[in-house]
């Protein structure tokens, strides 16, 4: 019974994810590209996993830092989560911007997918098991705040996707330049 409530407080009639199962599922589906990734054996399956992986978190950083924390900012009293959430996010857009802009020809540019894994996965242990139950008990309406983030999630994911339709005839090194310079305002 209680598994039941907590599906429903989760869910709209509508079938939207509230913020918070929103943003793991998230934390799950990269979890499992970065997986993939560890057992890719050619560089172009690494490649691809690897652009993937980048416009997720690009995606997702984004969205989490326009509109979930900023509610979360307001609705709970502690801001060194939030604080170290946002360095967190700034770091791994430095190794993103690191990968886009590499092959797996170069020289760390593995490690550096491994790393951006080992990166995310200790901040999304620290984002489900310290920030989201605080934001669970804040008076926030998470199901109106998961329609915002998946609406804006959908908004991202065209502008990437179109981004990267558009470049698709350039060469790799200009094709890698613009994605650097989109990640960074995304």
């Amino acid at each position: 019974m209680a598994t039941t409530k907590a599906r429903s407080r989760r869910k709209t009639t509508k079938g939207t994810q509230d913020a918070l199962a929103l943003l793991k599922a998230d934390h799950t589906k990269v979890q499992g590209l970065f997986d993939q990734f560890e057992k890719a054996r050619s560089d172009s399956r690494k490649l691809s996993l690897a652009r993937e992986i980048c416009m997720e978190l690009t995606v997702h950083t984004t969205i989490e830092e326009e509109i979930f924390y900023p509610a979360a900012r307001e609705a709970i009293d502690d801001s060194d989560l939030l604080d170290e959430a946002a360095i967190e996010h700034q770091s791994a857009k430095e190794l993103i911007a690191q990968i886009n802009e590499g092959s797996p020809e170069d020289d760390k540019w593995s490690a550096r997918v491994t790393v951006l894994g080992e990166y995310i996965k200790h901040h999304v242990k620290e984002e489900q098991n310290e920030l989201f139950p605080e934001v669970r008990e804040a008076d926030l309406d998470l199901k109106a705040l998961g329609q915002r983030l998946l609406a804006r999630k959908q908004e991202l994911m065209s502008e990437y996707k179109e981004h990267l339709n558009g470049s698709a005839g350039r060469t790799r090194s200009a094709r890698s330049s613009s994605m650097t310079g989109s990640s960074a305002h995304i």
